[in-house]
């Protein structure tokens, strides 16, 4: 009878669990929240069966519950690789699954592109339907000036190749079993990541424009500003893969975290190269730069 219910395939059915609701749940809180924390921030009011809602608390204990949710839903899937459970099948289609995802990000960023392109390349509908500049028809619109992309962020350029090939170096470390090369190669990688946002909070801080006022500063700190937060996932992802290489979870054969977290970080690198000449060098050429 126990031969009969013996597995014999490389799929994995997983145990009911709680976590995809809860984190629904925490996801919902979140956007209602967020609702609720923008009314609170423009000084209006939101009541909802007589309780004033405009408050920031919802949305942060909506994030609470969402980050929470990741946290146990992974540590569940790590346990599920440890028992063995993560099969050739099983790993192949978790490959596939980062692989729809990073898609996914993909056309996150086209939207944005699109968007930066079509008021650069049609500069006078866009400047007239913002009513944000008064003078205009050219790109950048006139009165503004632009960040000098030799400078921060061409240092920011470089950062960003830089930690490519030093989470290069710790894959290849990590497939030849170097745990000392595998933690050096992360620890670089972290340090440079933290040092790439730390560089960009600099930049926005002193930048001549801001994002209400100009069509411009609107577009390029939303690609810029949405490119920043996946580099600072991509660095908290990374960390993770750090003190679970310190642990020794990672082998030559079964690594799929850190190689998730490795193809995260070469797709924030592509997409700062795109950033690079598309906004920073194209997109403000021909404009008075900021000293």
């Amino acid at each position: 009878m126990a031969e009969a219910h013996q597995k014999n395939h490389d799929y994995h059915i997983i145990e009911p669990s709680w976590w995809p609701l809860i984190a629904s749940i925490g996801a919902f809180v979140i956007t209602f929240g967020g609702v609720c924390y923008m009314r609170y921030l423009s000084g209006g009011s939101f009541k909802l069966f007589g309780m004033e809602l405009a408050n920031p608390f919802l949305f942060f204990i909506g994030l609470a519950i969402v980050l929470y949710a990741m946290f146990a839903w992974w540590a569940d899937t790590i346990k599920e690789a440890h028992e063995g459970h993560h099969t050739r099948v099983v790993s192949l289609h978790l490959r596939y699954g980062m692989i729809m995802f990073i898609a996914s990000e993909v056309m996150f960023f086209v939207a944005w592109f699109w968007a930066f392109f079509d008021a650069s390349l049609f500069p006078h509908e866009a400047i007239q339907a913002s009513r944000l500049e008064f003078t205009g028809g050219q790109w950048p619109p006139k009165g503004i000036e632009v960040l000098d992309p030799w400078h921060l962020p061409l240092y920011n350029t470089v950062i960003l190749l830089l930690s490519g090939t030093t989470v290069t170096w710790a894959h290849h470390a990590l497939l030849h079993n170097d745990r000392k090369g595998l933690i050096n190669g992360l620890v670089l990688t972290v340090v440079l990541g933290v040092l790439f946002s730390f560089v960009q909070a600099y930049e926005y801080a002193h930048a001549p424009f801001d994002f209400k006022n100009s069509i411009y500063g609107a577009t390029f700190f939303m690609a810029t500003g949405f490119h920043g937060f996946h580099v600072l996932v991509g660095t908290i992802f990374l960390f993770v893969c750090l003190l679970r290489a310190m642990r020794g979870d990672f082998t030559p054969k079964q690594h799929f975290g850190f190689e998730a977290a490795a193809w995260y970080w070469h797709f924030v690198d592509v997409v700062w190269i795109f950033l690079f000449f598309s906004i920073y060098i194209w997109g403000s050429w021909g404009a008075p730069i900021a000293h």
